[in-house]
């Protein structure tokens, strides 16, 4: 994989594969003490025996973790460093992605009767998703809009006094 390609990828990883971590962790949430004939469901879960569930929670959260390892250490001080603005938009996408693997089970839950906790997921849950997703999406093109523009000045009080824009970029 060609190296400018490597912390995108890593980024999505890790965005992709907390959801699946967080559905693998939690495991079924079907109600106790009762044969699966007799529960109701919302929505039916996959046919993945519990097991299977794991391991494939599992192999998400070695590779959630890894890739997070890899974008930290990226984020270190360096001439090559990944700009820490990016954890903006990654970071509100995490926090959906735990949201939405807890929904999901919760909205698989086999009960007795109404699966009120479904419900509560997807009107409560179901927007603050949206909202951090919107967010991260609007950052997102923020930044790359930003990036577009050429050098900033450097944040913060020290330093900033003898800092110039480069040639042809304006004051």
């Amino acid at each position: 994989m060609r190296r400018h390609l490597i912390r995108p990828a890593a980024a999505v990883t890790l965005i992709v594969t907390t959801p699946v971590a967080t559905w693998g962790f939690m495991g079924r949430q079907d109600a106790a003490g009762f044969d699966p004939s007799e529960l109701d469901y919302l929505v039916r879960p996959f046919g993945i025996p519990a097991g299977a569930e794991t391991a494939i929670g599992a192999a998400a959260a070695v590779l959630a973790t890894g890739a997070a390892v890899l974008l930290g250490r990226a984020s270190r001080p360096g001439p090559d460093r990944f700009d820490g603005r990016w954890w903006e938009v990654i970071g509100p996408l995490l926090a959906a992605g735990l949201l939405t693997g807890a929904i999901w089970r919760t909205v698989t839950a086999g009960v007795i009767g109404a699966n009120i906790g479904a419900g509560l997921a997807m009107l409560l849950g179901g927007p603050l998703v949206a909202g951090l997703v919107l967010w991260s999406l609007g950052r997102g093109l923020w930044l790359a809009r930003d990036r577009r523009r050429g050098p900033r000045p450097p944040r913060g009080g020290t330093g900033t006094a003898g800092w110039r824009p480069a040639a042809g970029q304006g004051t």
